[in-house]
């Protein structure tokens, strides 16, 4: 059940993974992490904590251009993904050393066929984006970020889901019948990408984000409301993570674009980003998005876990 789920969230990061055929594993200093949905997820945030690891994030068929040797690792929650699959056949057939993270499916059926690092993470049957902290837990092991690890080992005991619960209903409430429009600084764009993911895939609703500054210089604009376009405006809501640890010009931006957009009658929300470490802050804002994004599927009725969407979708491409 999904609300047990969100209230255990925080025991996936005393999960200690293990990398099975780890004398195999390649040294390297550059990374590419294959995967899709949220799959990837953890790496994005790993990124926030790790801005100095050189990790790049693909999300398609294939492998991209490589300028530097290093490691693929190649993450489907399932092990089924299809780009992931290929992303795999791609580089043991250029020759590229590869390393598997999945809960099992085809790719772990490929990890051990060819002999290849992988970590397998628990089959909780819960769905990729509710186990990032398997998933991050899982990267960091796998990219021996030892530090990092221990950091995030202490959200076990760091992270409060009754809070968050508490606090996504409050915004649950404020948002029925609104799209979330979520904003952060660009070191935070793996925050708002997976606050928006959350609204997609649990409450499926529609959901978008974008970073300062960039949305000051276009997006902002779209919603220079006049008579005529209020009717296109009044769904909007908007929600900013505010953290105290960006630039000074960016808190600066964040008040001055609440000021312009609540002077155009739109709703903004400040949602501070405060933790003892990043990681805490990080998933403990996350959880808010789950517990936020659950009782929106309530309010609509709509299946807080599965997607069937995506599941057709698959059944059209698979002809």
């Amino acid at each position: 059940m999904i609300t047990e789920d969100l209230k255990n969230f925080p025991k996936q990061f005393s999960w200690e993974p293990q990398i099975e055929n780890e004398d195999k594993l390649t040294l390297a200093e550059n990374f590419v992490v294959c995967g899709m949905g949220g799959s990837h997820l953890a790496a994005d945030l790993a990124q926030i904590r790790l801005p100095q690891l050189s990790l790049t994030i693909h999300s398609d068929y294939g492998l991209p251009l490589w300028p530097k040797p290093g490691l693929g690792i190649v993450s489907s929650h399932s092990g089924n993904t299809e780009e992931a699959l290929d992303s795999f056949d791609s580089a043991r057939r250029q020759n590229i050393p590869v390393a598997v993270i999945t809960s099992g499916g085809k790719l772990l059926e490929l990890a051990k066929k060819h002999n290849v690092p992988f970590v397998q993470t628990p089959d909780s049957k819960i769905q990729p984006r509710f186990a990032l902290g398997y998933g991050l837990m899982a990267l960091l092991r796998m990219t021996k970020q030892n530090e990092a690890m221990v950091e995030a080992s202490r959200l076990s005991d760091l992270l409060d889901p009754s809070s968050a619960d508490k606090k996504g209903q409050e915004l649950a409430q404020k948002l029925h019948h609104k799209i979330p429009i979520i904003y952060a600084s660009t070191p935070n764009t793996a925050m708002a990408l997976t606050w928006k993911i959350k609204f997609n895939e649990t409450a499926k609703i529609p959901a978008f984000y974008n970073v300062w500054p960039e949305l000051n210089h276009n997006e902002m604009n779209g919603f220079d409301t006049k008579e005529k376009t209020m009717p296109l405006m009044e769904k909007f809501h908007f929600l900013f993570l505010q953290d105290q640890t960006d630039h000074p010009q960016i808190i600066k931006r964040l008040d001055a674009t609440k000021r312009l957009l609540e002077k155009q009658e739109f709703k903004v929300e400040i949602l501070p980003l405060a933790g003892e470490s990043v990681f805490h802050k990080i998933f403990q804002s996350l959880l808010v998005a789950d517990w936020t994004s659950y009782y929106l599927a309530e309010f609509y009725g709509a299946d807080p876990e599965q997607v069937p969407l995506v599941e057709e979708f698959k059944k059209l491409i698979a002809n």
